[in-house]
């Protein structure tokens, strides 16, 4: 479990930042009940936005995501498992191919498949075991997609965003499994190798960005 404590360049939990952004937080009675509050606080700190995909060293530190806004799945990810370690959880990235991701029908046009590469998600060491959540989707754009908030109890794995009653919005189509940091060199060959043409021109406009 040590290893799922330990900072990193991307999980830079010392950094001020993060204690100006836990400043306010108080642990729970319990592991779980904590975790639990932790993944409500990351999931609604940010508005979820797909369409800055920025996949630099800088871009992707914890400490860098928390000076914005808006985020994206990789990006909350990484400040939850940051904040995680931070207050004694072990926590891992995981990351894995999506289809049907809320609200991305304008990214679909972007990417030129339907497939969302390197969808991230966490899993937290709560209660002797594993259990994985995802942070995605904050209150606001569930509020404006219609669909409810994903919650998450602690005990069970939490990644499918449900879309009308009983179906779901999201399909994990294949697994890269989890991770002790961002593998940034895998993510960025995985996404060149679905997504070769955003490697072959400047995408650096306010609607859409990518920057490698």
């Amino acid at each position: 479990m040590h290893t799922y404590l330990q900072e990193t360049p991307f999980l830079n939990y010392s950094h001020e930042r993060f204690s100006t952004f836990l400043r306010d937080f108080k642990p729970a009675a319990t592991t779980k009940l904590t975790a639990i509050a932790l993944y409500e606080k990351v999931r609604d700190a940010f508005l979820y936005d797909p369409y800055h995909l920025h996949l630099t060293e800088n871009a992707l530190q914890g400490s860098h995501i928390l000076t914005k806004k808006r985020a994206w799945c990789v990006e909350k990810a990484i400040v939850l498992c940051a904040c995680a370690r931070r207050l004694g959880i072990p926590a891992r990235l995981g990351y894995a191919i999506v289809v049907n991701h809320i609200g991305v029908e304008r990214l679909i046009q972007y990417l030129r498949r339907p497939e969302i590469v390197f969808h991230g998600y966490v899993e937290l060491y709560v209660e002797d075991r594993w259990v994985k959540c995802t942070p995605s989707f904050d209150r606001n754009i569930c509020r404006m997609t219609g669909v409810p908030p994903l919650v998450w109890d602690g005990e069970q794995d939490s990644l499918f965003q449900a879309y009308a009653g009983d179906a779901q919005f999201m399909e994990y189509v294949h697994e890269y499994g989890t991770f002790e940091d961002v593998p940034l060199a895998l993510m960025k060959s995985e996404m060149q190798k679905n997504y070769p043409h955003l490697f072959e021109g400047q995408w650096k406009s306010k609607e859409f960005s990518f920057l490698y």
